[in-house]
């Protein structure tokens, strides 16, 4: 078994931004102790060199190995340099040996860009450490920040990655078990053949739709089943997805 905590979308910096939202998700990731927390992207509102030193101190109050990618926010004013000077390197993998996962974090920002981009050379390289996974019986998870698929309830459908179509069909084609994004503030579950495709809320943020709290995702990866749990703000959990490691929904 396998516990991941997925959060995304802490807008450091920004007038929405939240700090007690974001030290009780962090204080309650730490109560569950996950094998690895996934972090997708917009850590900061500008990314400015100030927004990251204090993104990257609520980082490191984390307990858990983490693998970290930049979101389109983190990519303006130089903020990839930043990025990479104060976080880690913007892409790369985490494997979790004695769980048998292997995470594939991609950097999916474009410089003081909205919309995301994963490129042709990047795009080889996940599709190299797919199949090198495939070989070596991992189960495969990709993590970037923007959705490849749409998320229901956000609106007029933009800032989805240019080259969406390529990515989807390398991660379909490499049997991704689990993809993890953030973006759109808005929690969702997709599953197309077979692979899900879980988007996390915002974790820190008031930039929320609807009757949506701020949130984060935790996944259970067992032998026979994985199940996607909301945490919400207020305390709730809801189960996003239920299903067997075939993707088949289990009802």
């Amino acid at each position: 078994m396998a516990f991941i905590a997925h959060i995304s979308d802490l807008h450091v910096g920004s007038l929405n931004f939240k700090e007690d939202l974001l030290i009780q998700a962090i204080n309650n990731v730490n109560d569950m102790h996950p094998d690895v927390t996934v972090v997708t992207g917009d850590l900061t509102e500008n990314g400015y060199y100030l927004e990251f030193e204090k993104a990257a101190r609520y980082l490191d109050m984390l307990k858990s190995p983490m693998l970290v990618v930049p979101g389109n926010h983190d990519a303006r004013h130089v903020g990839d340099e930043c990025f990479e000077e104060l976080i880690r390197e913007r892409y790369g993998t985490l494997k979790l040996k004695k769980h048998g996962v292997k995470i594939i974090g991609l950097d999916s920002s474009e410089p003081d860009l909205d919309y995301g981009k994963v490129g042709r050379s990047q795009q080889t390289w996940m599709e190299n450490e797919l199949q090198s996974s495939e070989d070596d019986g991992l189960y495969k998870i990709i993590a970037l920040h923007h959705h490849i698929i749409p998320v229901p309830r956000t609106g007029r459908e933009r800032n989805v990655l240019s080259d969406a179509g390529d990515i989807l069909q390398s991660v379909v084609n490499g049997n991704a078990n689990l993809v993890l994004s953030g973006h759109k503030h808005m929690p969702h579950v997709w599953i197309l053949e077979n692979t899900a495709f879980a988007t996390a809320g915002t974790v820190s943020s008031l930039r929320l739709r609807g009757k949506e709290l701020s949130s984060f995702n935790t996944i259970i990866i067992e032998d026979d089943f994985i199940e996607i749990i909301l945490n919400r703000a207020d305390g709730t959990r809801r189960c996003l997805a239920k299903y067997e490691n075939t993707c088949k929904v289990i009802d």
